[in-house]
């Protein structure tokens, strides 16, 4: 299996064209192709704006939408039957035609998953309403979301070693410079964090979706916080506690297992990184409702989540297949969680850039473990994942994902940062306003 090189060379495709799959290996020229399925193809390129992109055949021929250009990418379907699953559900087939091995993918996977996303624009209209009844998402409700969770946090922690840092985190990480390695951005991300909730020694946190716990830890160890953090997923709540009681944290950091909506107890601050995407819309005002009862009276909190630019649904094989239940919301959808609560939203960051270098640190991880990663769970899921890392990568470069960070507080506390200075001037530690 061919190899991506270093984030600093050029990159290809490592998986893209191994042309292994569950099927079995690529049996060379069938029938031809007939003229109506040749127009099909041809309509296809358009639609996309005719990129540098071939479509080649299972009889071996190659369709390109400009003529005498060179393809950069060459897209190989291997029967018919490809054809026309692609044509009549694209967002969905696509996904599962490529982890299947009947569509592969020679070039630049990320490159094309950004023509494609470029090419759609903002999806309206009635074939996309009518897909998103095909493709229902899974509900958020209490029971659901364990079962949500478990399909994509449980599926072993050696798995997500082999690509994620050496804390686990698996959120944005921030980088104050570019260059800097992805441990280090991910410190630097949880320090973020702190500093905008501006934590003082002994201040009481509540953590709803933990992760594998760093974030919790960092918080008492750096900033003298008592912590309880809520996750639902059995394995990452294991070995949080198992490294609390490591490091001679766990009398200052406890892990509940437990939903979200399960946290009692009064606190200073309220903390979520990576947790609304897995809420689901319509349980936003049940989750404003959950920080009004936790917040003191000076409480504060902050929201680290995937959004974007307008409301639509997740990508429907994104979310049957990796994210169940998972949705990202607009800004405006963001304030369905704070307006009702009646909660001042005090600042809100952008870091789209951040998590698209935080997945190209990620991607290039995970096709270095390729072969493990096959070993452990079989073909299809390792070009499963791969299509998710390189579609989420492409979102995020092409500006239809974003990554906001939310602070807020009670309304009418004045005891806030006269400037955003504290954040990148550590020696300032502006702890209450001036007096006005």
């Amino acid at each position: 299996m061919r190899r991506m090189k270093t984030m600093e060379g050029a990159s290809c495709n490592p998986l893209g064209i191994s042309l292994r799959a569950s099927g079995g290996e690529f049996s060379g020229p069938g029938r031809r192709v007939s003229a109506p399925e040749r127009g099909l193809l041809k309509s296809m390129l358009a639609a996309l704006g005719n990129p540098s992109v071939a479509l080649v055949t299972w009889g071996g021929e190659t369709i390109t939408g400009k003529a005498g250009e060179p393809a950069r990418i060459k897209v190989h379907l291997r029967d018919p039957g490809a054809l026309l699953r692609l044509a009549l559900d694209p967002q969905f087939q696509f996904g599962e035609l490529y982890s299947s091995g009947r569509l592969q993918v020679e070039g630049d996977l990320t490159e094309l998953i950004e023509a494609i996303n470029k090419a759609q624009g903002i999806r309206k209209g009635w074939a996309c309403r009518l897909l998103g009844l095909v493709h229902a998402p899974r509900s958020n409700l209490l029971g659901q979301s364990t079962a949500n969770i478990h399909h994509h946090y449980d599926l072993g922690n050696a798995f997500y070693r082999l690509w994620l840092d050496d804390q686990l985190l698996y959120t944005c990480a921030y980088f104050p410079e570019p260059s800097i390695g992805l441990e280090q951005a991910q410190v630097a991300k949880m320090d973020h964090v702190c500093r905008k909730l501006r934590l003082q020694p002994g201040e009481r946190v509540v953590e709803a979706g933990c992760g594998w716990g760093a974030l919790a830890l960092h918080m008492a160890r750096e900033y003298g916080a008592r912590v309880r953090a809520y996750n639902i997923s059995r394995e990452q709540v294991a070995y949080a506690r198992e490294r609390a009681r490591a490091e001679g944290l766990d009398d200052r950091v406890e892990y509940v297992e437990d939903d979200y909506r399960a946290i009692r107890g009064e606190y200073d601050a309220f903390v979520s990184v990576g947790m609304l995407e897995h809420v689901g819309r319509r349980h936003y005002k049940e989750l404003g409702a959950v920080i009004d009862r936790c917040l003191g009276a000076r409480g504060r909190g902050f929201i680290h989540a995937i959004g974007t630019d307008y409301s639509a649904p997740l990508n429907p094989w994104i979310e049957r297949r990796i994210f169940p239940g998972a949705y990202p919301p607009t800004l405006r959808e963001m304030m369905e969680v704070f307006e009702p609560a009646g909660l001042s939203v005090l600042d809100v960051e952008n870091l789209r850039l951040h998590y698209a270098r935080t997945l190209e640190h990620w991607l290039a991880r995970y096709e270095a473990a390729a072969d493990r990663v096959e070993s452990m769970f079989g073909p299809l899921f390792l070009r499963a994942w791969h299509l998710y890392l390189c579609g989420s990568l492409a979102a995020f470069r092409g500006g239809h994902l974003q990554l906001f960070q939310v602070l807020f507080q009670r309304n009418g506390d004045n005891a806030i940062p006269w400037t955003r200075a504290y954040l990148y001037d550590k020696t300032e530690v502006p702890w209450n306003a001036p007096k006005s």
